[in-house]
């Protein structure tokens, strides 16, 4: 009896121990790299003479945010009259521009500039600021956050210990005070702070040991204002601008993207559902973008064990597939007559799988939380969440999918019609 039992749950929960068991082995491996060949944290002053450092702020209707983030840039443990800070306003209609002159008034150690852009979109103001740039290193943040305090100073440090380093990206964690002040969506939020902080302290810094780091976080980026001026710039035809340049980077100047864990970003929590989906259909389109435009002569099946972008795609969206497709079954099976408990059985043993899936990425964002004993404390208190965590990553599953659908619709190519994809929430 219970020999048979097994055999019938191990035909349909095969279909989801199949991609579980490759994620476990993505996290084994991400585990052993950062537990045993942990990324260098910079520590101590930058060597030699520290550099002129410009920060590009992109500024849309963020009167809300400004003030904040000018002062977080401000209060960085980097010389501010080594900082120059250009906001690239990008047609905001509110008041952004009294903000700044507020700003300028009390700010009066940084030096600020305004600047005002032709055209809206990100990826021109982008463009125009990095024109009126100036030093030897340009970053690049949104406005919508608050910089970390040793942020700068890692950024250059790495820069001047590896002369190969092109571009490095931040790691963005969502702002625990925001989070705390907010009494709706704890549980979203709560999540959303332990998924970035596992994508980041976790995946990126596995990629970036390993020389396979794609992405830049649009949030926080820094560069050799060498190697900007020597690409094509950022481009307006994707979503995902950063991306894009990080591809520019690696495979037309031949450069090196890490991530430098201990430069932090602090960005908002996504203030509902509606919100979250729209940024990771955003996130999803953006990639599928780059990759198209970049390799799409270059992926092929024949490429798995040496292109690491095969595998990364087959992970991410063949697994993703297959664990949709699995929770649709499992309603399916009731239906045809399968006995709920074993139905139920069969859903807690991966449950449980994908649990010590968690436990490995949590495992690795605490060895990186060192560096700040209040970002781990607030993972400590919120013990519980980890627990959860495996319900949360099924729904951003859905939500990417969502958006891989949405960024294969057709488009008109006379007319260059984009996507129909969710911009709004």
């Amino acid at each position: 009896m219970i020999q048979e039992t097994l055999l019938q749950m191990g035909f349909w929960t095969a279909w989801l121990v199949i991609p579980a068991f490759f994620e476990l082995l993505v996290a084994l491996w991400g585990w052993w790299h950062i537990h045993f060949k942990p990324v260098a944290v910079p520590s101590g002053e930058v060597p030699g003479r520290m550099p002129q450092v410009t920060i590009i702020l992109p500024v849309y209707n963020a009167a809300g945010t400004l003030a904040a983030c000018l002062r977080s840039i401000a209060r960085c443990d980097y010389p501010n009259e080594l900082i120059t800070v250009i906001c690239a306003n990008n047609q905001s209609t509110d008041d952004s521009w009294r903000v700044y002159q507020t700003m300028q008034k009390e700010l009066r150690d940084l030096r600020l500039q305004w600047l005002e852009g032709p055209q809206r979109g990100k990826a021109q103001a982008l463009n125009m600021a990095i024109y009126a740039s100036s030093g030897d290193y340009v970053v690049t943040m949104d406005s919508t956050g608050l910089l970390g305090k040793h942020a700068l100073k890692n950024f250059i440090h790495n820069f001047m210990l590896d002369p190969a380093v092109q571009a490095q990206t931040g790691a963005v964690l969502c702002n625990r005070k925001l989070i705390e002040a907010d009494r709706h969506h704890r549980w979203m939020h709560h999540s959303e702070y332990l998924a970035h902080a596992i994508a980041f302290l976790a995946g990126r810094t596995a990629e970036s040991q390993t020389d396979q780091l794609i992405t830049l976080s649009g949030a926080l980026a820094a560069f050799r204002r060498s190697a900007l001026m020597q690409s094509r710039m950022y481009s307006v035809e994707t979503v995902g601008v950063a991306t894009n340049m990080a591809f520019q980077i690696r495979y037309y100047l031949k450069g090196k993207v890490i991530l430098c864990p201990t430069a932090v970003f602090y960005a908002p929590p996504a203030p509902n559902w509606a919100a979250l989906n729209a940024k990771y259909q955003r996130w999803q389109r953006g990639e599928i973008e780059v990759i198209r435009a970049f390799l799409a002569t270059k992926l092929s099946l024949t490429g798995l064990f040496a292109n690491f972008l095969v595998r990364r795609l087959l992970l991410e969206y063949t697994m993703a597939l297959l664990k949709v497709g699995w929770l649709v079954m499992g309603g399916l099976l009731l239906g045809l007559g399968y006995p709920g408990q074993l139905v139920g059985l069969s859903f807690a043993f991966v449950y449980l799988l994908y649990l010590w899936i968690a436990g490995l990425n949590l495992s690795n964002v605490l060895f990186y939380l060192r560096f700040d004993k209040t970002e781990r404390n607030y993972c400590d208190r919120h013990w519980w969440t980890f627990f959860t965590l495996p319900l949360y990553q099924l729904v951003t599953d859905l939500f990417r999918l969502s958006g891989l659908i949405n960024g294969l619709s057709p488009a008109a190519p006379a007319k260059k019609v984009p996507a129909n994809w969710r911009k709004k929430g």
